[in-house]
């Protein structure tokens, strides 16, 4: 892995709906309506344009993305996935990389050049934590190889325990 690609990438432990970031990631529901965990914390922390606006999409599929106005967020952009729930079905990691990809490609189609994720699926959805963030530190490592705009990603973990997988997983490949 390329250093200069590790460098654009950080991790924090935090409240994601706080990041001074031109788009923060929602871990959404297929509706794009609200719900728990962090899609209920953005939706509240956006005030209720976001889900005005969210109607007006008609839901996302799974392992696709959406973008909408931050409206009361620090973030001027929210993309909203939609993780799959965790089981044996040999498609859930493609599916889950495919959160990702999605949505670094509509951030880098705005010219955004900082992003915020949180942990696609390991809420509710249940997706092992250590097997998420390989997913999703590797696909974000290939998709900046492809898109040099985008100069800052940032993992915003809400325990520190699931921080400290992440930074175990970058200085894994050498960060």
């Amino acid at each position: 892995m390329k250093k200069e690609i590790l460098k654009r990438i950080e991790v924090r432990q935090g409240d994601i709906t706080k990041m001074e970031v031109d788009a923060i990631i929602n871990a959404a529901n297929t509706s794009l309506l609200g719900g728990g965990g962090v899609d209920g914390a953005i939706h509240r922390a956006a005030g209720p344009e976001l889900l005005e606006e969210c109607r007006g999409i008609r839901g996302c599929p799974t392992g696709e993305a959406r973008i909408t106005g931050g409206y009361r967020l620090p973030a001027a952009y929210v993309i909203h996935t939609v993780g799959p729930v965790y089981s044996s079905n040999p498609s859930v990691p493609e599916l889950l990389a495919s959160c990702y990809r999605n949505s670094l490609r509509l951030a880098a189609g705005k010219g955004l050049k900082s992003i915020a994720f949180p942990a696609i699926s390991c809420g509710v959805y249940k997706y092992p934590i250590q097997e998420a963030c390989r997913i999703a530190v590797d696909t974000t490592c290939k998709m900046l190889e492809a898109h040099s705009g985008i100069e800052r990603v940032v993992f915003v973990l809400f325990s520190e325990n699931d921080a400290a997988v992440y930074r175990k997983r970058l200085r894994s490949m050498g960060a």
